[in-house]
């Protein structure tokens, strides 16, 4: 681990990026990428993990972690201004998790002007959080796009907390027959359930303390799944426990499919439990994969 610390590079422009992997390349090894908008915490390390797990049942290899407050995916009244921003702690986290190179570009290098190209998964990208967050996720498959483009990994890290995200990239990839082996992370969570996640930095102390009843409630819509209790039932429960929490306003509770997130009617298969939660000015999203035949949620 040492020597990766001492040597983690930083590109802070696509060609130092590209001429860094190509050294790599040069000398056979993979790359995986996890891309990240900063503020880095433990459930970021977890994708790390998840990266360097991967490349290592394959004989080793390069990690390359991307940092990029990406301002395509924001809407005009969202928290870009204020997005938790923190370079020096972000790098000493990476050096001491062994990341070998960090993708650090300014907006001007991955926007620049007169580009008129964007991705978008259409029908995912304009459902669920993409009904509350327009064009967010045409941001997010265009820049993740461009990142692949730059990187050129064989495997990229998504985490399952943003589970629309997850969907919308994985569409992305096999539609566009990009050479990129998706792997996705279960979510980290803190001691009290939260799921982990930058913007918590932004919760008053007193919102901080209602936000764990997102994973109380999804929790209990894991158990009622495993009871075989109707969709009505579910979400009526999940307003009623979150509703019970003055500090908390529900945007969204969603029951889809786990597998493609397409609408269900009854739940006969594994579903994915949606929120998204307001508290104060913070948007906070959380899910919860759930199996109907006695097993609970799968996490």
């Amino acid at each position: 681990m040492g020597d990766r610390e001492r040597d983690m590079q930083i590109g802070r422009d696509r060609q130092a990026m590209r001429d860094c992997v190509g050294g790599w390349r040069q000398a056979g090894a993979p790359v995986a990428l996890v891309p990240t908008m900063g503020a880095l915490h433990d459930g970021h390390m977890s994708l790390l993990s998840h990266a360097r797990a991967w490349l290592d049942a394959r004989g080793g290899g390069r990690v390359v972690t991307s940092i990029f407050v990406n301002p395509t995916q924001f809407g005009p009244n969202e928290d870009l201004a204020s997005y938790p921003r923190d370079e020096e702690a972000d790098l000493a986290m990476l050096r001491d998790a062994g990341c070998d190179a960090v993708f650090l570009p300014s907006v001007g290098d991955i926007w620049r002007p007169g580009a008129q190209i964007v991705v978008e998964v259409t029908a995912l990208s304009r459902t669920l959080m993409g009904r509350l967050r327009l064009g967010h996720f045409r941001g997010v498959a265009t820049v993740v796009t461009k990142l692949f483009n730059i990187v050129g990994p064989d495997a990229a890290t998504f985490g399952e907390k943003d589970y629309q995200q997850l969907a919308v990239v994985r569409q992305m990839v096999a539609d566009l027959d990009v050479p990129v082996e998706i792997l996705p992370v279960p979510t980290v969570r803190e001691a009290d359930g939260l799921a982990m996640s930058s913007r918590n930095r932004r919760l008053s102390p007193a919102e901080r303390a209602a936000a764990p009843v997102l994973s109380r409630a999804l929790d209990r819509a894991g158990q009622m799944v495993a009871e075989g209790a109707g969709l009505s039932a579910i979400r009526a429960e999940l307003r009623r426990i979150i509703g019970a929490e003055p500090l908390a306003h529900v945007r969204s509770i969603d029951i889809r499919d786990a597998a493609d997130l397409s609408r269900i009617a009854k739940i006969r298969r594994p579903v994915v439990v949606l929120l998204t939660v307001s508290f104060g000015d913070v948007l906070l999203i959380d899910q919860r994969v759930a199996d109907p035949k006695g097993l609970g949620y799968v996490r």
